[in-house]
Order: C-alpha cells, then structure tokens, then sequence
C-alpha cells in the first residue's frame, strides 16, 4: 500500500487579494470553485484556498507548508514586494537555508534553498 500526502488546504481571509498574491509571487494559476474555493494549479502539490477566519502559523500548533527555490534572496524581494512579510530572515540549517514569511492573510510558510 502507497499513502502520499495529495492535497493541502490553506484558509485564507481574502480568496482575491490571495490570488493575486500568489500569482504574482509563485507564478501558481487557480480555477475557481464558487466565491469561497480557490483549487491552485502548478504549485507542486495539489490544494485549495478556502475562505475562513483562521489563519495557520507554527506558534499555534498548525503544519508549515515550506516550498523551494533555487533563489533565495530573489524571491525573498518579491514577497515583501508583494505585501508579504519575512518573520524569519534567511538563517541555515543542515541542507540548505530559509527563511520565513507571513502572506497577506497572516499565514505562515517557509522557503528553502539548497543552493
């Protein structure tokens, strides 16, 4: 038996200001799935934006969804660029280096390099 993780769902406050973020940062595309779904496109993994009133971080428990990049500091600029926020600066670790990020929504996600 093969179990893989298949689909993340990440709660948004604002399934349009979520979408340009993320379109604008990532490059992901979505189809829409009435007002409140978002199912996000070339991202890597399959998932969806749903719209709710709670955000995820780590500091509460939740599940970090960390993406990579073969550029580091380059995407770290388009973030903040974005409206997002470095929470974490660029810091390493065996593997690689982050850093940390809160979207627009106040989520939190990490990227990593190994480059």
């Amino acid at each position: 038996m093969t179990i893989q993780i298949n689909y993340i769902e990440i709660p948004v406050k604002d399934i349009q200001k979520s979408r340009v973020f993320f379109n604008q940062v990532f490059g992901w595309t979505f189809v829409e799935y009435g007002e409140e779904y978002l199912a996000i496109e070339n991202a890597g993994v399959a998932g969806g934006l749903y719209l709710a009133d709670t955000t995820v971080a780590t500091a509460s428990g939740s599940v970090l969804v960390v993406m990579y990049t073969d550029k580091l500091e380059q995407l770290g600029e388009t973030i903040e660029q974005n409206g997002g926020t470095i929470t974490k600066p660029i810091f390493s670790f065996p593997g690689g280096r982050r850093f940390h990020f809160v979207d627009l929504n106040n989520n939190e996600y990490a990227v990593w390099s190994d480059k």
